[in-house]
């Protein structure tokens, strides 16, 4: 592990190794760099919330010329599995068939059909002529948990972990955890905040839609190349519902056109691997805008219940977290992601915390199934918990900057709702303090009339998330001596526009003490990298990071066992220089060059070096955003008008990449606040199935975005690192919701924050 010395590679602004790849438009995504003549695959879509299939007729679209296959329930294995990306034995139960004979939501797959063109599918797709019984449908996840109406009626679902889920109780997830006696201390509190937070699901809107082709390789193995950031996962996920043996499935991923973790879950892989398995056809499938937006895997919605209870000085002494998560049809990262809306929310506040309790219920509704989105659950905790410390500061007329550093989780403190973890090392109070400089708090607080029919106010809020999932991520990474004396990193994390191949050639590069041109970098291939349990949980720089070192660690050593050869003298006595080794005896050096010649000649070490790391613990990372809004008091219209953040992410091991990080996660923050918007039909059709429905944030909707960072140091992270990929848009929407309490007096608990919802509670 590195140590606080000068960096001549970590910490500086490195641009991205990919960067004029993509910026001169090189063919670098899926359906750039796949054959252009494979079949095109997509799948009819139930127009039922509930249904079960009568029967299904596809003779007449089978004559449709071009038409090389059509499937439906009847040919696919009877075999559940998960689409979530997890570490195996999954958490998320196994409860989908590739096609089955229930349909659970609007958009579930009804029959795959594969053909020579768009057209020839397309026009094939409505000749299936389908009967279906119309079944009554859980639409209200309020009542979901032992509704007499069943999402997963099937004998063959199962739950491989002990998560609580119950399929016959519509329970996908159950637990309790608590440290002292809540109640009795929220009865001897001054001031008591208790109300229920909403945060509707949202979809992660990449601009890459999900995408995945298939083909038999020549030696007879299925051959995917997706966008996915799990190709470990994604491999074990599609042997599983094809019902093959994993040998027969290799993954790779070219470039990702973004994810935000959509792409932790195989939305699009299972269906052109089905074919291609099937015809021995080359296939591929693209999913359009609109099937992203009703049938992939959006943000969990959930409703979360705070009780907090504080003395009249404003010292939180307990907190009561219950949330209520709607999974959807399926159930995957639903038992994961609710763990999150308390640990991570509820921990900030261990500062003066006497007892706590979080208790979470999954329910299945029909409704489109959820998945991982940037945050994990976290995002929808930290708006109810940091919006009723809000409420808290306004009703005892104590700033709410205040009521935090009197709260705070400060260094060496354990933290008994974060798996009783201690902070090794964070700084949210300095983050908080350097925030209120550079936003000018102090002016920006109070609220002003602009006197033009516009009120401009300010909010506040903080967020931790986490590194990884401690004793459970894997990462791994392995280096080796080329010709020249260059180096060849291997890794098994994606890329999906993160930087992470950059950021790993950059540690690599300060270990091996070379310019980073020298390290090339290659990933992620189920065949050819090591395992990697794949880019989510935020957990690449830190998890992978380490692994990298310690993989040049022992790189370094091998270096000096094969250049004692050369020399004739013992490992001891050399030492590794970065342009080769020196016999600190006699003062001659080998060069890499000349190391990496004798590798390949008469030699019985190799010169490379493979490493695993997995955590114990996840240090978390820190943020602290503020924002300053205007309200047009006759629309309810708002605008952002400034936001200023401070993170901790330990040390930023590439400054430019850590603040495009943070500025893109704010921006999708202010979206999931404002305007980002799931509706329901009274027959469970989402109506949002489009950008002209569904409203996402523009440039012109961001105002002004300052990050700033304020370095603390990890001491088992990589060259001092933690994550920053989630932590970064769990800020804006509480503290959005304290900006526009602040201008109108109303509290809005139900995201989105509309400018109809803000006119209303005006008037």
């Amino acid at each position: 592990m590195a140590d606080k010395k000068d960096l001549k590679t970590v910490g500086k602004p490195i641009r991205k190794k990919d960067a004029m790849q993509v910026l001169l438009g090189k063919p670098v995504y899926v359906d750039d760099i796949t054959p252009k003549d494979a079949l095109v695959v997509k799948v009819l879509r139930s127009p039922h919330a509930h249904a079960l299939i009568e029967d299904i007729n596809t003779e007449i679209a089978l004559k449709v010329p071009g038409i090389e296959a059509i499937y439906t329930y009847k040919d696919v294995p009877q075999k559940r599995y998960t689409s979530a990306g997890q570490t195996y034995p999954e958490p998320s139960p196994y409860d989908r068939q590739i096609l089955d004979k229930r349909v659970r939501m609007v958009g579930d797959p009804v029959a795959i059909i594969a053909g020579e063109t768009e057209e020839a599918v397309t026009k094939a797709m409505k000749l299936i002529k389908v009967k279906y019984e119309v079944l009554e449908a859980v639409l209200d996840f309020r009542c979901a948990k032992d509704n007499k109406i069943l999402v997963h009626p099937e004998d063959n679902w199962k739950s491989l972990s002990p998560v609580g889920a119950d399929n016959k109780r519509n329970l996908c997830a159950t637990e309790l955890s608590f440290d002292g006696d809540v109640d009795e201390v929220i009865k001897d509190c001054d001031e008591v905040i208790e109300h229920t937070y909403h945060v509707k699901a949202v979809n992660q809107t990449m601009m890459e839609t999900f995408r995945t082709y298939t083909e038999i390789d020549k030696y007879g193995r299925l051959h995917v190349i997706s966008s996915t950031q799990i190709v470990f996962h994604c491999r074990r996920i599609i042997a599983n519902a094809l019902d093959i043996p994993k040998s027969k499935v290799h993954v790779e991923k070219p470039r990702i056109g973004g994810g935000f973790g959509a792409k932790q879950s195989t939305v699009s892989e299972v269906y052109p691997a089905f074919v291609t398995w099937m015809t021995k056809k080359p296939a591929k499938m693209i999913f359009t805008r609109e099937e992203s937006q009703i049938a992939a895997s959006p943000r969990h919605e959930m409703e979360v219940k705070v009780r907090l209870g504080a003395s009249k000085e404003g010292k939180i002494r307990a907190l009561d977290v219950f949330t209520l998560s709607n999974t959807g049809a399926y159930g995957e990262h639903g038992p994961t992601t609710v763990g999150l809306s308390g640990h991570k929310s509820i921990s900030l506040y261990t500062g003066g915390l006497e007892a706590y309790r979080f208790e979470y219920d999954v329910v299945y509704t029909n409704l489109q199934a959820a998945g991982a989105y940037r945050g994990y659950g976290a995002t929808q905790g930290l708006f109810a918990v940091e919006s009723a410390v809000n409420e808290l500061a306004e009703k005892l007329g104590i700033d709410p900057v205040e009521i935090r550093l009197k709260n705070l989780v400060k260094e060496g403190m354990e933290m008994p709702a974060y798996y009783g973890e201690t902070l090794n090392a964070g700084v949210p109070d300095k983050c908080l303090k350097r925030c209120m400089e550079i936003f000018d708090w102090e002016k920006k607080y109070p609220v002003r009339d602009m006197g033009n029919g516009k009120i401009r106010s300010a909010g506040v809020a903080m967020a931790m998330q986490g590194s990884g999932i401690s004793g459970c991520d894997v990462g791994s990474a392995t280096i080796k001596l080329g010709d020249e004396g260059i180096y060849n990193l291997i890794i098994g994390a994606a890329d999906m526009g993160t930087g992470c191949d950059t950021i790993l050639a950059q540690m690599a590069a300060e270990c091996m003490e070379c310019d980073i041109d020298e390290i090339s970098v290659f990933g992620a291939d189920t065949d050819a990298s090591p395992y990697d349990s794949g880019s989510y949980a935020s957990s690449t720089t830190y998890v992978t990071g380490r692994a990298v070192e310690k993989a040049c660690e022992g790189l370094k050593e091998k270096m000096c066992y094969i250049a004692a050869d050369i020399l004739g003298c013992k490992k001891d006595d050399l030492s590794f220089t970065g342009e080769g080794v020196k016999n600190l005896n006699t003062g001659e050096i080998v060069t890499r060059e000349d190391i990496a010649s004798k590798s390949m000649v008469n030699n019985n070490i190799a010169a490379e070096v493979t490493e695993s790391f997995s955590s114990p613990i996840s240090p978390p990372p820190f943020m602290v955003g503020m924002v300053e809004t205007e309200i047009d008091k006759e629309t309810g219209q708002v605008d952002i008008i400034d936001y200023k953040s401070v993170v901790d992410c330990g040390r930023p091991i590439n400054p430019n990449l850590a603040r495009i990080q943070a500025e893109g996660g704010i921006v999708q923050g202010i979206g999931m606040a404002l305007y980002e918007n799931v509706t329901y039909g009274s027959k469970g059709k989402i109506a949002e199935n489009s950008f002209m429905q569904y409203k996402i944030p523009s440039r012109l909707d961001m105002g002004h975005l300052q990050v700033e960072f304020e370095n603390s140091y990890e001491p088992t992270g990589p060259f001092g690192a933690k994550s920053i990929g989630e932590v970064v848009i769990n800020t804006p929407a509480p503290a959005i919701a304290h900006a526009v309490y602040r201008a109108t007096g109303v509290w809005h608990r139900n995201l989105p924050i509309t400018a109809e919802k803000v006119l209303f509670g005006i008037e």
